[in-house]
């Protein structure tokens, strides 16, 4: 039952202003508000024109329809890269597309060192392509490596532009203009200054429905020279001066040239299109597939190919002979064929390896299979984390890799010798959506901001797991499996439905994380509902699992989650939650103690409530944590959380369905309200509604700001016709007007977004809004008033030099350390060189140099000795201080440093991590413990034995100063006690040595590297 509202009682902290009580505005959309209204209405005038960042809304008149666009950034790629990776020719590095730009990548580290993108010059002009639209897309669509030049790349996109470059220096050597979209390049060291392009051809035909050119359906292969024409051969963009035809399929999924150079293939549809490259005016010999062909590959050595097919299939086409050249017109050839099939779906991608006897393949199964093609035998190399979109080879020093690119944009190389996944390279995983269904825009997304390590929860490319991201250093940290599943493919083709995380809340104070996941009921399994709460391990810095909650809320979804805030002690922490079963639930952490005198913390139930018999849609906390504030249909219940007492209902009559209702500031004295298009704001202090504002569209969830009294509202614009994309409606509010201070737009939809603190990792004005989205593409982005995202390394077009790629490590590694190669690697550094003889004639170089010289004209050995010697040897400081300091590093202990690949990489604008009193408190505790409280003389250990040093006790020399103590004969009283090492006690209890120790200068070499040593160790 309801109880009587208390009206006399203080809703928040903040006491209500002098001025009296404004009424209630309901102003539509289009309604304008005079500056004598504002005036009555107690606004002050001065403060009518509210200043954002990038645009200026005066409330006393209408904002426009139409706002900037607000500044935002992608942390993912579009998508997974269509282009195969291409490495070099000495397989130190490898592309990748990514939508207009190609990365570089270094093979050993997986980091990205170059980026080489387009210039804008270039771009200007484009559009003319198939059908006639003039908003071509610059996406690049194939890349390879020039068989003329290695150190070239040639690139084709969809914009009609084939683009030369350097690599090394990230410099566009060319740039032709073909003017039709480009989905795939093919070129042969026979053909020089030539390439094979596969185009779209311009067409008139028209869909039926949506009246668009069918552009990709109809391709043509072309021959284009590299050789511009006479009038465009000193501008920018050229234009080829022979573009010779070879023949027109359909939409290519595959443009290959045998490795002789004697064919041409062409894979679409169901045809595989053969050409003599001899007789290229012949045209193509269609070849007919009893399934659609979806790739293409070559033989390394022997006149055949091979394809997959939309079933599975992989066939061997030995079809390469003269009997091609008979031609009967208007008859389509079968050829002789080798099949061989295990995939259940489509295959992706083949591969042969270099020297033949093997075929690599991959697809939807995320499984690479390596088939023997003289036995037909196979092996496989299963849960590589994603389809296989793409595979590559690459052999450097003998050990062979493939390379494979998955459909959640990462990469991961597979040893040939092991057949193990050696390493992967990740930055934000996308969700493929290819096995399963991706949740409606209406579903709720799992994204949140853990402040306390500075990273952003994301869902992962499976359904039933999160990733965790860093975006001041752009690396992927970890990948949390909320809810095991396998990751099978589909069967037939039938989406599964996996296990889905839907929700995921973090506590103020990030040490706490909960997540709901759950699993639709099908025939064969009943549905699945859990509510996991996972504790943050500072010390190894990921999440623990530390209770699980099963069906929380019946077989009912959960439709709210958040935890208190503000709370000061694990006793005030509670997280409440509500569901579609009516119920308002709280929890609480529990704590027990164990068998070995520890304390184990859960969380068990401590409340239920109920509103009537109306359906929970949300629950939020106010900033200070002493209210709860419930959205039940058309009300708003607000409970004290301590006593469960409902203090206040807030009635919407213009807003039937609540959806949400949040507190507004720092202060929490308003709470906007939100539904389906209508958003109310109350001010809780005098308890009345202060405007409402109705949208023409639907709207999103608001968005409080964290600390001002401002929050933004989201309204979805649907694009116009098919060829426009669509856009979202930014609108900023403040709790003095129902009018925007602010309009602003996006390119795209949102499915969830959230606020980022103003002490997080983007350097932001604290007033403005920063916030985190993913899209409808799923897509991460960052927007907000100027947003500034660190510059990742390798983000733009920088020079490629030998040092950039990472060693290959060796046994000598393993052997001497890291460190003892370092030298080699970065050579004399200045500070060794001021300190050395400034005249060094003779090097390395010079020696060998002098001795190459004939016999009778080298100078004597004893000319040649002292000056030699000289330049190869350092001068041994004369000063004091300079001879501690070279002590005190041959006294440091010969340790590898870790290899620079493993740190993470800053570059451009640096953030730091915000470290909180907890943590501190730590460090300053590990301190007192370590550094003031030193351990006492009984609780050190002796120090190790030295090896090669003898011992006057006759105790024979041991290996690695490891040893149990030696038994010592008994004796006799009256005998005076002897130490091991020579030393006698005096009576009255003070050690003399009875032999003087040795002088450094009398002792051997050995004894000076074991004493080095043992200081080393020590």
């Amino acid at each position: 039952m309801p109880v009587a509202v208390d009206r006399t009682r203080a809703m928040t902290a903040s006491e209500p202003p002098s001025s009296p009580a404004k009424a209630a505005q309901d102003i539509p959309h289009s309604q304008t508000t005079t500056a004598a209204a504002q005036v009555q209405a107690g606004l002050n005038p001065r403060k009518r024109r509210k200043q954002v960042k990038g645009k200026e809304v005066e409330e006393g008149g209408a904002a426009g329809t139409d706002g900037e666009v607000w500044s935002w950034k992608s942390l993912t790629d579009s998508s997974a890269s269509r282009v195969p990776p291409t490495f070099t020719k000495d397989g130190s590095y490898f592309f990748s597309a990514s939508g207009p730009s190609v990365k570089i990548h270094s093979t050993a580290t997986g980091e990205v060192v170059s980026t080489l993108t387009p210039p804008p010059t270039s771009v200007a002009g484009a559009g003319a392509g198939a059908g006639g639209s003039a908003a071509q897309s610059d996406v690049v669509t194939a890349a390879i490596v020039s068989p003329h030049n290695p150190f070239q790349l040639i690139t084709g996109s969809l914009d009609g532009y084939i683009r030369v470059w350097d690599f090394l220096d990230a410099s566009l050597l060319q740039t032709i203009n073909i003017a039709q979209p480009i989905f795939h390049l093919a070129a042969h060291e026979k053909f020089r200054d030539h390439v094979f392009v596969a185009a779209a051809r311009p067409t008139k035909k028209k869909t039926s429905k949506a009246h668009v050119a069918t552009a990709e359906d109809n391709v043509a292969v072309l021959r284009v020279a590299f050789k511009p024409t006479t009038a465009t051969a000193g501008a920018v963009v050229q234009t080829s001066s022979e573009v010779i035809g070879v023949g027109k399929t359909r939409s290519t999924t595959g443009l290959a040239i045998s490795p002789s150079g004697a064919w041409l293939v062409a894979t679409a549809g169901h045809k595989a299109y053969v050409c003599q490259t001899a007789d290229i005016k012949a045209g193509f010999t269609k070849f007919v597939s009893p399934e659609r062909l979806t790739c293409l590959a070559f033989h390394p050595s022997e006149e055949y190919f091979a394809t997959g097919d939309s079933t599975g299939c992989i066939r061997l086409w030995y079809c390469l002979n003269e009997s091609i050249a008979v031609k009967t017109p208007g008859v389509e050839k079968t050829a002789q064929t080798t099949t061989l099939h295990w995939h259940a779906h489509a295959v992706s991608s083949l591969a042969f390896t270099p020297n033949g006897a093997y075929l690599l393949s991959g697809g939807e199964e995320a499984v690479l299979v390596i088939w023997q093609l003289h036995t037909g035998k196979k092996e496989y190399v299963p849960r590589v984390g994603s389809p296989i979109v793409h595979i590559a080879l690459h052999n450097s020093g003998g050990e062979e890799e493939y390379l494979l690119s998955l459909a959640d944009a990462s990469f991961v190389f597979v040893r040939a010798s092991t057949l193990k996944i050696s390493r992967s390279i990740a930055r934000i995983k996308l969700d493929p959506a290819i096995s399963h269904d991706r949740p409606s825009t209406s579903t709720a997304v799992p994204l949140a901001v853990h402040s306390l390590s500075s990273t952003l929860i994301l869902p992962s490319s499976h359904p039933s797991s999160l990733q965790t991201f860093s975006p001041s250093t752009s690396t992927l940290l970890s990948e949390l499996e909320v809810s095991p599943s396998n990751r099978v493919s589909r069967r037939d083709e039938k989406p599964l439905q996996p296990s889905r995380v839907e929700r995921v809340e973090l506590s103020d104070f990030g040490d706490w994380m909960a997540t709901i996941d759950s699993r639709e009921a099908d025939e064969s399994f009943r549905a699945e509902i859990y509510m996991k709460i996972w504790q943050w391990d500072r010390k190894a810095g990921f999440w623990i699992l530390n209770t699980r909650i099963d069906r929380p809320h019946g077989l009912k979804k959960v439709t709210g989650l958040a935890f208190r805030p503000c709370a000061r002690t694990q006793d005030d922490l509670l997280l409440a939650t509500t569901g579609e079963d009516g119920n308002i639930k709280t929890w609480r952490i529990r704590s027990l103690k164990t068998k070995s005198e520890g304390v184990e913390e859960f969380w068990v139930p401590r409340s239920t409530l109920r509103f009537r018999d109306e359906i929970p849609a949300d629950v939020s906390w106010s900033p200070d944590g002493s209210l709860l504030a419930v959205s039940l249909g058309s009300h708003v219940a607000i409970y004290e959380p301590e006593t469960n007492v409902l203090c206040q209902v807030l009635t919407c009559s213009e807003c039937t369905s609540v959806s949400s209702a949040q507190f507004v500031g720092s202060s929490g004295r308003y709470m906007v309200i939100s539904g389906p298009r209508d958003v109310l704001l109350w001010d809780l202090v005098t308890q009345s509604m202060r405007w409402h504002y109705r949208s023409q569209t639907a709207i999103e969830r608001p968005i409080v700001h964290p600390d001002e009294d401002q929050f933004v509202l989201m309204e979805r614009i649907s694009p116009a016709t098919t060829a426009d994309s669509p856009s979202t409606k930014i609108l900023i509010f403040h709790p003095s007007s129902s009018l925007p201070a602010a309009i602003r737009t996006l390119p795209f939809h949102l499915r969830s977004a959230v606020p980022v603190p103003a002490s997080g990792f983007f350097p932001t004005d604290p007033a403005g809004f920063t916030l985190v989205g993913i899209t409808d593409s799923w897509s991460v982005v960052v927007f907000g008033d100027d947003v500034q995202v660190p510059e990742e390394e390798g983000a733009s077009a920088q020079g490629i030099t030998q040092d950039a790629a990472a060693g290959k490590r060796t046994l000598f590694h393993d052997i001497f350390g890291a460190s003892a190669f370092a030298d080699l690697a970065a050579g004399p550094s200045t500070s060794a060189s001021a300190t050395t003889s400034t005249v060094q004639p003779w090097k390395a170089q010079d020696v060998a140099s002098a001795f190459d010289a004939p016999a009778h004209l080298v100078p004597p050995l004893e000319t040649l000795f002292d000056t030699v010697m000289s330049g190869f040897l350092a001068v041994r400081p004369d000063t004091e201080e300079e001879q501690e300091q070279d002590k005190d590093q041959d006294e440091e202990m010969d340790v590898d440093e870790p290899a620079e690949a493993s740190a993470p990489i800053k570059s451009g604008l640096s953030f730091d991590r915000v470290v909180d009193r907890q943590e501190m408190n730590g460090f300053v505790e590990l301190f007192v413990q370590c550094a003031i409280k030193a351990p006492s003389e009984s609780q050190r250990m002796p120090p190790p034995q030295i090896n090669g040093v003898h011992k006057p006790n006759g105790i024979p020399p041991h290996l690695n100063g490891v040893r149990a103590a030696p038994s010592t004969p008994a004796t006799p009283a009256s005998a005076p006690k002897v130490k091991p090492n020579g030393v006698t006690p005096t009576p009255n209890g003070v050690y003399t040595p009875s032999k003087p120790p040795p002088t450094p200068s009398d002792a051997s070499p050995a004894v000076k590297a074991g004493k080095k040593r043992k200081k080393s160790l020590g």
